[in-house]
């Protein structure tokens, strides 16, 4: 399996950028379907991004939708979530966690995906976006 390290999270202002990174650990990386989720205090822990194993499909929330870009760079075995125009709704514990299943990308394709389409979850990083 694939375990993954978050970093990139700060305090920005509301208009501002960040960009996450999720490190790998493993030669498997490319093999599986990467998303970004994030959590709330007192919230479930909601979708945000996803990416297939080859990073030629992703999907997004909608309320993210052009603002925030996932990409991935198997080489370096790095998944990134580019924010921009923060909104203090935004704030959050960010997470990275691969598919559970190599070289499936039904996880994109498919249904909005859910937490329990993961595994290998990261600690997460902090977001925190003032108004």
């Amino acid at each position: 399996q694939v375990q993954v390290v978050e970093s990139g999270g700060g305090l920005v202002q509301a208009g501002g950028s960040l960009r996450l990174s999720c490190a790998a650990a493993g030669r498997t990386f490319s093999r599986y379907s990467m998303g970004w989720f994030r959590q709330a205090p007192g919230k479930e822990r909601e979708f945000v991004a996803a990416i297939n194993w080859s990073g030629g499909l992703s999907t997004y929330a909608g309320s993210v939708k052009g603002r925030f870009t996932i990409s991935r760079d198997n080489a370096q075995n790095t998944l990134y979530l580019q924010m921009n125009s923060l909104k203090p709704e935004d704030t959050a514990v960010y997470y990275c966690a691969a598919g559970r299943r190599s070289w499936d990308s039904t996880v994109v394709t498919g249904s909005t995906p859910r937490p329990a389409d993961f595994g290998s979850w990261g600690q997460g990083t902090q977001v925190t976006v003032s108004s």
